[in-house]
């Protein structure tokens, strides 16, 4: 053999054992990506949640930050040929990806069988990932100061002594807002099918004692400090969180009910790994990662077996108290007419 032919042999050899190495780790290792807020439950999931499922599986779960809508308008760019594999989204906006198609349903498995029914969408198009209940939460200083008493309605935000006191996210941009407009729709007589009595009753009622109205929540507990807001529609968990921290804050379940508000997930359909996907899905409603994301994140259970000690026992055990009486919005019929709601919400009330 020729030096020259060795060489190029010798060469062809360490390419294609290069390749072939390149090949096998590429086979061992796979990546899942999961659409996901980012933040912190990107943190928690990441640096707690994921990883025993990927050692478990020699898989890599890279997360595609965004909000709802950011990650929904992503899924449906690639629609039919998903680069997701799952994608976490608000229940709201999860039940529109649902009738989009862009969902599968979820493969039968022993921790999807122990969510609540409360928790599985649509025939498991989509099932609960943490579960999260709007109310009522108010400043506990200001209170003490005024010496009024805790609210116990969505009625409340109508009460004229809190005139200049009421803050409310915008209908358009948040959850909050929308959950705290039907509750007092209901109120009113209307229902999710008839939003005449919350859009007749509201500038005049609750709309007097709004001091602002905000885009998201980021800024309502600098106002509460600040004296600005005294009650306002907002979660269990983030009031449990900022209490924790020593603010003085109080959260109510009004008696008509607090709201369900679930981060629900999905596996996108036509994924690139569908039996990896279905896998991952099951592992997050599992015991394990709920418990998981509970202890470091405060990211409540939708699943009833999770295993919980200490303040986050205590405040879960507080969490299914309130569930006892929530209520669990007709998605259907306000995805139908939201675009109206929040066009009308612009002219109407926050003019």
């Amino acid at each position: 053999m020729s030096k020259h032919h060795a060489k190029f042999s010798l060469t062809a050899l360490t390419v294609g054992a290069l390749l072939l190495g390149a090949s096998c780790a590429h086979a061992q290792t796979k990546t899942l990506y999961i659409g996901m807020n980012g933040g912190n439950m990107e943190r928690v999931y990441t640096q707690f949640v994921f990883p025993p499922f990927e050692k478990a599986n020699n898989v890599k779960v890279v997360v595609v930050p965004g909000t709802s809508t950011d990650i929904l308008a992503k899924a449906q760019a690639t629609k039919g040929h998903a680069q997701m594999h799952i994608m976490t989204l608000d229940d709201g906006v999860m039940y529109r990806a649902i009738k989009m198609g862009l969902c599968e349903k979820l493969q039968p498995s022993s921790s999807l069988s122990q969510v609540p029914a409360i928790a599985h969408m649509k025939d498991d198009y989509a099932v609960g990932l943490s579960m999260g209940l709007t109310g009522l939460s108010y400043s506990t200083k200001i209170f003490a100061d005024k010496g009024w008493a805790p609210p116990t309605s969505w009625a409340d935000l109508a009460n004229p002594k809190y005139k200049g006191k009421v803050v409310v996210e915008s209908m358009p941009s948040s959850s909050f807002g929308l959950d705290a407009f039907l509750m007092f729709n209901r109120i009113k007589g209307g229902s999710e099918k008839n939003v005449e009595p919350g859009f007749k009753s509201w500038p005049t009622t609750v709309g007097p004692n709004v001091t602002e109205y905000i885009p998201n929540s980021s800024k309502v507990i600098e106002m509460m400090q600040e004296g600005d807001a005294a009650i306002f529609p907002y979660t269990f968990t983030q009031t449990e969180l900022m209490k924790s921290k020593g603010i003085p804050i109080g959260f109510v379940a009004p008696k008509e009910g607090a709201v369900v508000l679930m981060t629900a997930q999905c596996v996108l359909a036509g994924n690139p790994d569908d039996a990896l996907a279905q896998k991952l899905a099951a592992y997050l409603v599992s015991p394990q990662a709920q418990a998981l994301a509970m202890d470091n994140g405060s990211f409540n259970p939708v699943n009833p077996d999770t295993q919980l000690t200490g303040a986050a026992a205590e405040q879960q055990n507080r969490m299914k108290a309130v569930l006892n009486k929530a209520v669990v919005l007709d998605w259907d019929a306000i995805n139908a007419d939201r675009a109206g709601w929040d066009k009308r919400w612009n002219r109407e009330i926050e003019r």
